[in-house]
């Protein structure tokens, strides 16, 4: 039970943070539940059968060459899992007329990616015990995090434009250039020191996420 509750209790600080950060319209908590659970079963089921893909029609990457492990970062699983949120939010959840202000696409995203992260995280502390929760307590939910609303920010802005194609593969892509930047440090660890890079990305990716919720708090069409 221990593990359960350490396991989980960050993924829902992150969920009360956002939910505090929607000041001017607050979202429907079933449809909020939803996209958690679609988060948690529809994005780990997609993810799974493409990793299942992948692993049938391509070799193992090296763990000590720097190339293989760049491809498997990028290309195999920041592309897998962060495309797996996005069909969740461009399918179900952006259509919404609920999804009534750009901030809807931060608010969304981040219940997805929180619910693929929870399921993750279960999965992982319930392997490496306490140490594993509290470090990717830290380190790994609040990167998922960030992941999402910079995807959501984006497809917020598609929502409510013209070219809404257009905006959501820039959320896509960057959410996928931003995970697979912070897994690639980790991957190399074989590089002594290399892994701050991750810590890095991950204060970069903050940073960010702050200035995007603050900018959709002011653009919201329900500003008092």
């Amino acid at each position: 039970m221990t593990l359960l509750i350490t396991a989980i209790a960050p993924v829902f600080i992150v969920i009360i943070y956002i939910y505090v950060k929607d000041k001017w319209e607050k979202e429907s908590k079933r449809i909020l539940f939803y996209n958690f659970l679609f988060g948690a079963i529809g994005s780990i089921l997609i993810s799974t059968i493409l990793y299942v893909v992948y692993d049938l029609y391509f070799p193992e990457a090296n763990k000590f060459s720097v190339l293989d492990q760049f491809i498997k970062a990028f290309f195999v699983v920041a592309l897998i899992e962060e495309f797996s949120k996005y069909v969740i939010v461009r399918y179900y959840a952006q259509p919404k007329k609920d999804f009534n202000e750009p901030f809807d696409g931060i608010m969304y995203a981040v219940m997805v990616s929180m619910g693929f992260a929870m399921v993750e995280n279960i999965s992982y502390v319930f392997k490496g015990g306490l140490e594993v929760a509290f470090l990717r307590a830290i380190t790994t939910i609040p990167a998922h995090a960030t992941f999402g609303i910079i995807m959501g920010y984006f497809m917020g802005i598609s929502k409510f434009s013209k070219h809404k194609v257009t905006w959501n593969l820039i959320g896509l892509l960057l959410a996928i250039l931003f995970h697979g930047t912070y897994d690639f440090f980790l991957f190399i660890n074989f590089i002594p020191g290399i892994s701050i890079g991750a810590f890095i990305s991950l204060i970069i990716g903050i940073i960010l996420s702050k200035k995007a919720i603050k900018i959709h708090q002011e653009n919201s069409n329900f500003k008092l």
